[in-house]
């Protein structure tokens, strides 16, 4: 029998690899990840709701159905951690949220049937900020526990960053993939919005929320991203279209080196300066590969429309949890809500005509580079757990509906993580995560 430590060191491409072959059983990975939750768990706080013997329960299935000599699915015996806004059948789906305490749905989102299709082993969930925003859940960073995670899918990305997963589900409204999985240490994928279906799933806002992964490279990101795109009519976001080959791009070779317009965000001045200075290093070491570009000047206005537009679908979408419980909600919930509340309907209608217009300006700078790069998150994660840091850098990439990657790069004076972030043109999902893993292996190298 494998050693549990030698699996928790295998990305989920390998393991993939090794479940398909038979080199490893779905049961063997299930305890080595039950093995590690069980010890890290008490400190982390990842899980909002875990049972081993569901786990053991599914693993033990995949490995009888492997024996008969059927086929397999993509993600046979991997597990995989969902954020608990995401509706699992006979399983409590609680939002992070007092108010829903208790709550168990009796059908599954559209992303859990894709998983169990595909042979994923449903881990458990994972905790969320109350209803994904930003008043904080439990969890704490696995690099130091004296500071944040991120939010709001802090406990997909600690779980995957501490090895208790190799992969993870969330969702970004502002910044709630790029920024945890910078804060943590690992891959973060966000896809262009409407590349997964998000029926079953916590609505926030419908012209913004994405459902994104957390893993541990690009390619992982890929091997699960694959199974989970696609059109679901029960979500317009989504269009009637085949899913991208995302593995078998991402993990080809570029047929030129990638060319990245490093961007400095609205925002930049307030970053950080250990981040200012990694981003120095990084223009040198790249050289003739990266150049710098200004966005278009109607970008500095990007973070308050998107709020605007974030807010007022809050308030509408949250309209009961306000009428029957305001008083079980945090402080930032409660806010939220208020200026939803309060935010005129001509002033939300123009500012949804605002994505596509930016979007439009980003032209010249997709026609010169294969991604841009820029920051994923101000600096390294702040300290305490009030806080689950700015999602500044990252919103305006959720605004405008482009697929965006984090990976990491830099460590900080305290030895905390930092992303960079690649972003592409609609659409581009497969290429970027391509060149993210270009970039990742590029790190490795120029760390050599």
């Amino acid at each position: 029998m494998a050693n549990n430590a030698d699996i928790l060191m295998l990305d989920a491409c390998t393991l993939r690899e090794r479940l398909a072959t038979g080199a490893l059983s779905a049961l063997e990975v299930v305890e080595a990840s039950i093995s590690r939750i069980e010890a890290r768990e008490p400190e982390v706080h990842a899980w909002a709701w875990f049972d081993p013997e569901f786990a053991r329960a599914q693993a033990r299935q995949l490995d009888t159905h492997r024996q008969t000599g059927r086929a397999i699915g993509p993600l046979h015996g991997l597990p995989v951690a969902l954020k608990d806004i995401i509706d699992t059948a006979r399983i409590p789906t609680e939002n992070g949220c007092a108010l829903d305490k208790g709550r168990v749905p009796i059908k599954d989102a559209t992303i859990v049937d894709k998983l169990k299709t595909a042979g994923a082993i449903i881990m458990g969930k994972t905790v969320t900020t109350e209803l994904a925003f930003m008043e904080p859940g439990a969890t704490r960073n696995p690099h130091n526990l004296a500071h944040s995670p991120g939010g709001s899918s802090s406990g997909s990305a600690a779980a995957v960053a501490d090895g208790m997963v190799p992969l993870a589900v969330g969702t970004q409204t502002g910044g709630s993939i790029i920024r945890p999985a910078s804060y943590c240490g690992v891959t973060g994928f966000k896809p262009s919005f409407g590349a997964i279906p998000r029926t079953g799933i916590l609505m926030q806002s419908p012209t913004l929320d994405t459902v994104g992964v957390f893993a541990r490279t690009p390619a992982d990101a890929a091997l699960i991203a694959e199974v989970l795109f696609g059109h679901d009519e029960a979500d317009p976001a989504t269009r009637p279209e085949p899913a991208p080959p995302l593995l078998e791009i991402a993990t080809s070779e570029p047929p030129i080196k990638p060319i990245f317009a490093f961007v400095k965000p609205p925002g930049w001045d307030d970053a950080d300066p250990e981040l200012h200075a990694a981003f120095s290093e990084l223009a040198e070491a790249l050289g003739e590969r990266m150049f710098e570009i200004d966005l278009p000047a109607p970008f500095a206005d990007a973070a308050m429309l998107r709020e605007r537009i974030n807010f007022a679908e809050m308030a509408r979408y949250y309209y009961s949890y306000g009428k029957k419980g305001a008083d079980q909600l945090g402080p930032q919930t409660l806010e939220a809500l208020s200026k939803g509340n309060t935010t005129l309907a001509r002033d939300y209608l123009a500012a949804l005509d605002w994505g596509d217009v930016l979007y439009a300006g980003l032209d010249e700078i997709f026609d010169r580079c294969d991604a841009i790069i820029c920051p994923a998150a101000m600096g390294p994660a702040p300290e305490g757990l009030e806080f689950t840091g700015s999602a500044l850098f990252n919103g305006l990439w959720t605004f405008v509906g482009t697929p965006a990657v984090t990976i990491p790069a830099f460590t900080a004076e305290n030895g905390l993580p930092m992303g960079i972030q690649l972003v592409a043109a609609r659409g581009n999902d497969a290429r970027l995560l391509r060149n993210a893993n270009w970039f990742q292996g590029w790190l490795t190298e120029a760390g050599a």
